[in-house]
């Protein structure tokens, strides 16, 4: 089995079209999944626990004669975590106070309310509030994701949010205690053990037994994509994620075992993840090959990795770092690793990206695990203009507005003006009103 990601220069005639083939990937969704996600969500809508109860014995096998069977108790997760070796109880609840004082600065930085008073005394300002109740969707198919569990419900625990519904589908009924035990450090307030868009729609709509969220966050499959993109307007969401990417800029610096180490940890999660390497240095280039070469055979997931490098991934000679930075700035990847003995040279030049992170010794692992900031990216180039999942996506702002009296004098004499311009006279006389005659 080989793994033969595409070998590019940016100083050959046909780099563009080749780069911009290797980077095209289509969030489009099936039209009949569409269709099956627009009829489960309608059928959740009308029929609520009965409809979910349905969908989860037909597609997870998982047969209840009530939504209770299928909730599981605080005991049940603080047993899960009970249940855990030494090392995985100490891993998770590091992981979760790294997680945890990572968004505790996150929230006094970006987070707090304010406001200030003009020399009439006017009070101008922003209140900010946690939502009522989110929830969360942890995949639970193919594998269990416990960093999950704390990634997507610490920030909400941290933002103040009031209750925390997570959802997670157990196939034959089969339970992560991994994910129970993360979803008791993390402070899940109720937990069901149901999945795909009948659990989205459950959370969007509410049944007799699931209580409506204000939002749901969570990765899934391409039917909880698809469900979240209906519901949404309905709950917010964080947002529809695509494959997952990971690129690499490299001097040379760092030993090729680990560069092409980093570059399987994307390519392991699915055919469709990209993995890229980005390096002014051809030697290196091929060391890094023949590192692909000699690791591939030892890994379990060797398939995966081959299809995802063949299929998507790229080794990019380049010109200099500097172009390497300018590329990497219009791919705007999810994950990007300044693998490199100057990452601080380097970081000033990089705009877009979901997490940068810096140095040899920092690999992407880190991040997904136990660093601290959050593992939720965006992704296929969305981190021109969206950020990571973070505290502020789990709290709204209202504007604060108190006008004193003086003040009303000189702003009312203003919005007369501006209202009587638009033609509507109601606005200007409710200004006007409050003008001392």
């Amino acid at each position: 089995m080989k793994a033969t990601p595409a070998r590019l220069r940016t100083d050959s005639a046909n780099f563009e079209s080749a780069f911009q083939a290797r980077l095209h990937w289509s969030a489009d969704t099936d039209a009949a999944i569409e269709q099956r996600v627009a009829d489960i969500l309608a059928d959740v809508r009308q029929r609520g626990d009965a409809a979910v109860l349905e969908y989860t014995a037909r597609f997870d096998g998982l047969q209840a004669g009530a939504m209770a069977a299928l909730e599981l108790t605080q005991a049940e997760l603080k047993a899960a975590f009970d249940t855990l070796p030494a090392a995985q109880r100490d891993a998770l609840q590091a992981a979760a106070t790294r997680v945890r004082k990572y968004h505790e600065a996150q929230k006094k930085a970006s987070g707090e309310s304010w406001s200030y008073r003009d020399e009439d005394g006017t009070l101008l300002g922003q209140k900010v509030t946690p939502l009522d109740r989110v929830g969360i969707y942890v995949p639970g198919g193919k594998a269990a994701y416990p960093s999950s569990v704390l990634m997507n419900a610490i920030p909400a625990h941290v933002a103040g949010v009031g209750e925390i519904i997570m959802v997670v589908p157990t196939p034959q009924g089969a339970k992560n205690l991994l994910v129970l035990a993360a979803a008791y450090v993390a402070g899940v307030t109720r937990a069901f053990t149901i999945g795909g868009a009948q659990a989205v729609g459950a959370l969007a709509y509410g049944t007799q037994t699931i209580p409506k969220v204000d939002k749901i966050t969570g990765p899934g499959n391409a039917y909880v994509a698809s469900a979240k993109k209906h519901v949404f307007g309905t709950v917010g969401i964080d947002m529809i994620a695509g494959p997952s990417e990971i690129l690499v800029l490299a001097d040379g610096s760092t030993p090729p075992d680990w560069v092409a180490m980093d570059l399987f940890s994307q390519a392991e999660h699915d055919e469709l993840a990209q993995s890229i390497l980005l390096c002014p240095d051809a030697a290196y280039i091929d060391a890094v090959q023949a590192a692909i070469d000699h690791l591939l055979p030892t890994m379990p997931r060797a398939e995966i990795i081959a299809k995802s490098l063949s299929g998507r991934g790229a080794l990019i000679l380049t010109k200099d770092m500097e172009e390497a930075c300018a590329i990497s700035n219009r791919i705007a990847p999810e994950h990007l690793e300044v693998s490199s003995s100057e990452p601080h040279r380097w970081e000033p030049l990089l705009r877009h990206a979901g997490a940068i992170f810096l140095g040899a010794y920092t690999s992407e692992s880190l991040g997904d695990y136990c660093a601290g900031p959050n593992h939720v990216l965006p992704t296929s180039g969305t981190a021109r203009f969206s950020s990571p999942l973070g505290v502020y996506d789990f709290q709204k702002r209202s504007s604060l507005i108190e006008v004193s009296e003086a003040g009303a004098q000189t702003l009312g004499a203003i919005a007369s003006v501006l209202a009587h311009g638009e033609g509507l006279q109601a606005h200007a006389q409710a200004a006007e009103m409050r003008l001392k005659r």
